[in-house]
């Protein structure tokens, strides 16, 4: 019997022919993402005798919707549906098994077992871990193509790292550019949708700001449930300058062994504020990550940290801050109110007549990033989300700035700098003041 697959648009045919190890295709709403993840599986299965498929959603209900019961249709000639495995068994040996995450706890389930092909659809849905945890299961001592084909739209759990790895094309340690593949699609590409249901562009159309520009025209600086849509780089993001030795210095950090996000801030005597220099790095002990800040050689006049570093530690009896102090760092509590922070945050961010009252240099990217990247709490409220824990240390770091109060410098409280202060990076000529 012979199988009659429909004509894709160009889109989908760019990614039907994609062959890196990891193809991403989407952006907006309407692209076609779902046929042309439903055709991509049928299409493997039959030209490889015995190739291994999974395709994964977050939840079985839109699974069964969206997949299960389109496909068990399509393929009706050339397979068979087992309902109890939920796997669709090709009469060529094939086998393309359905399953859902929806919790980072359900993935367990497949390690161990390897597929040559996973489908990611909706993968902004799906954490970090989730998707870490998945590519060891992308192996296989055959000839067939390995290969992780993904469906994503702006938003979500997972909106940071698709981003990260499609969009900004940012990548870390082994990460290879080569294997990643992008593939953006936006309503206007799907011709049959735009003729068989116009009023869904009308719908697009009609959204609010941010919500429509993220799912109609595909952006993804801006998302539904982005938690601070007032940041924008064209506003935010400014080019580095020399800071005037005048200006208050502060370093604000979260530190856990997981990740020490730590920024220094200079303010301004008019009470503008700029987060110059970056650090963000996991595995530090607590005696590393001291010298690290200190190893920055910036002339910082206060350390703002949470109230958590002066809890003991069990194993030592001591705490973050009193090891700090040791290594000559004094660290100055924070105020750690969530929700009144977020908001000495946002106002801190809020666009003026003259601009916000806080700008970001280019080379504080994960600050920049995870700004874009954090999401409303889904309990409701005015707090941020806690997860995915990845993009909640920086903003954190930034809150504990905004929460201290900062205090501008004041002229009565400027003196001559000493001859044989070094600054690191600035001209003797500008080392004028001091505080």
């Amino acid at each position: 019997m012979k199988l009659i697959l429909k004509q894709p648009s160009p889109r989908q045919r760019e990614f039907l022919r994609a062959d890196t190890r990891f193809i991403a295709y989407g952006g907006a709403r309407g692209g076609g993402k779902s046929w042309a993840v439903r055709q991509k599986a049928l299409l493997m299965a039959l030209r490889y005798d015995g190739i291994r498929l999974l395709l994964l959603r977050r939840s079985y209900p839109e699974l069964r919707e969206n997949h299960i019961l389109p496909l068990r249709h399509m393929a009706e000639p050339v397979a068979d549906y087992k309902e109890l495995e939920k796997t669709l068994v090709f009469h060529n040996g094939s086998r393309l098994k359905f399953g859902y995450c929806a919790s980072e706890g359900d993935t367990l389930q497949y390690q161990g077992q390897e597929y040559d092909v996973i489908f990611l659809d909706e993968a902004t849905q799906f954490t970090e871990y989730q998707f870490s945890t998945l590519t060891a299961c992308l192996r296989g001592a055959n000839p067939f193509p390995k290969r992780m084909y993904f469906t994503c739209n702006p938003g979500g759990v997972g909106h940071s790292w698709v981003k990260r790895l499609f969009v900004d094309k940012e990548y870390r340690g082994v990460e290879n550019p080569a294997d990643y593949t992008f593939i953006p699609a936006r309503v206007y590409d799907n011709k049959v949708l735009m003729e068989s249901d116009p009023g869904y562009v009308k719908m697009l159309q009609s959204l609010p700001k941010g919500l429509r520009e993220a799912w109609l025209e595909g952006k993804w600086d801006q998302f539904a449930g982005q938690f601070f849509p007032e940041f924008q780089e064209d506003t935010h993001v400014c080019q580095p300058f020399s800071i005037p030795v005048s200006w208050r210095r502060y370093f604000a950090m979260d530190y856990g062994l997981d990740m020490l996000a730590g920024y220094f801030i200079a303010l301004s005597p008019e009470g503008k504020a700029v987060v110059y220099r970056e650090i963000y790095e996991s595995g530090l002990i607590v005696s590393q990550a001291a010298q690290r800040i200190l190893d920055c050689h910036e002339p910082v006049e206060c350390f703002l940290a949470p109230p958590d570093l002066w809890n003991r530690r069990q194993d030592t009896g001591r705490s973050v801050a009193e090891i700090f102090a040791q290594k000559g760092i004094w660290l100055e509590r924070a105020e750690n109110a969530r929700e009144s922070g977020w908001m000495d945050l946002k106002e801190w961010l809020r666009p003026g007549e003259n601009g916000p009252a806080l700008r970001v240099f280019p080379c504080c990217h994960n600050l920049i990033r995870s700004l874009q990247a954090l999401r409303f709490d889904p309990n409701g409220g005015g707090d941020a989300a806690k997860e995915p824990h990845e993009v909640t240390h920086a903003p954190d770091a930034l809150r504990y700035f905004a929460a201290g109060r900062p205090r501008p410098p004041k002229p009565e409280e400027l003196r001559p700098l000493r001859e044989d202060f070094h600054f690191k990076g600035e001209k003797k000529h500008d080392r004028v003041w001091a505080i």
